[in-house]
């Protein structure tokens, strides 16, 4: 791979985290762990809206997607690094890594549609209540669940399409632990100025539709509360959506740092950390944040488990 104009990458090495060599039994534990527990979440969370018809409504519908939207977000990329921890099987073919890039920049932007519906979604219940089981019925919550996981798909496609075609020469070693755009980018010996541009215009208007839905949404929610009499119902209206609001600060936080910017990031142990955050650590916190502030799962999900299996 000497050869930087004639020898083209046919694959690459995820170096993960080489300066936390001395930890990688510990790291291999811990994201094992976080994994495990991760999809254990979400599978409950599934299983429960799936088998309680009291939670058969929009709110929980759109809960459903968020669970498996997440569960295989994060199994795009911690099975990889598992495997790279364990055995050290850190590389990676180009088509692989393509593939890996692609369902990771779909998934994310489906996540950000789709905890936009959720907010559309609160929106309508909060400031239009007599009217939202007529305007949230069940076709119009399929399509707007089609839409969110679809949107994200297609816009990923052009990046994705646009990267495939740089030529890489070596060397091959992406100084992270799965295939992102700003790693990939810097190991290109194509001119990547107009791609970094597009996706930086890409996730722009992801992020920004999705945020200014979501910012209206809850602006209209808030001016709907602060006219409720009594803290007590102002309380219970706002409970509805708070752990939501939670869930989208966080979400919105670490993505608009890491792919709103018009040029990759240099700096690629902050890359990977808050990589770490938003790929592995938020979709651990989620499920708990809705678990926990959720009343009406956790009644559900104990009545589940108090029901006797046989007659």
């Amino acid at each position: 791979m000497n050869n930087r104009s004639n020898t083209l990458v046919t694959e690459f090495i995820l170096l993960g985290f080489p300066e936390l060599r001395h930890l990688q039994g510990l790291l291999f534990g811990l994201f094992l762990t976080i994994y495990v527990v991760t999809v254990v979440e979400n599978v409950v969370i599934v299983g429960t809206i799936s088998a309680s018809r009291q939670l058969h409504i929009p709110m929980y519908f759109f809960l459903a997607n968020l669970s498996v939207l997440e569960t295989l977000y994060t199994t795009v990329t911690v099975p990889k690094l598992l495997a790279g921890l364990l055995a050290g099987a850190k590389a990676i073919s180009f088509s692989g890594c393509l593939t890996q890039l692609f369902l990771f920049l779909s998934l994310g932007s489906s996540e950000c549609f789709l905890l936009t519906t959720m907010a559309c979604d609160r929106y309508v219940a909060i400031c239009r209540p007599l009217h939202y089981p007529v305007i949230m019925d069940s076709r119009l919550c399929l399509h707007l669940a089609l839409s969110a996981w679809l949107g994200g798909f297609l816009a990923s496609f052009v990046s994705t399409a646009l990267i495939s075609r740089l030529r890489f020469c070596g060397p091959n070693a992406l100084n992270h632990f799965f295939c992102d755009v700003s790693p990939l980018l810097q190991l290109s010996c194509s001119d990547t100025a107009a791609i970094e541009m597009l996706d930086f215009v890409a996730a722009l208007a992801v992020l920004a539709t999705s945020l200014t839905v979501t910012f209206i949404s809850y602006a209209r929610i808030l001016a709907t509360v602060l006219r409720i009499p009594g803290g007590a119902g102002r309380r219970k209206a706002f409970s509805t959506c708070a752990s939501h609001l939670v869930v989208v600060l966080i979400f919105y936080t670490t993505t608009t740092f890491m792919y709103a910017r018009p040029h990759a990031i240099s700096s690629f142990d902050l890359n990977k950390l808050v990589s770490v955050i938003y790929s592995v650590v938020t979709p651990l916190l989620n499920p708990i944040i809705y678990c926990l502030r959720n009343r009406d799962i956790r009644e559900a999900l104990t009545k589940l488990l108090q029901t006797p299996r046989f007659s």
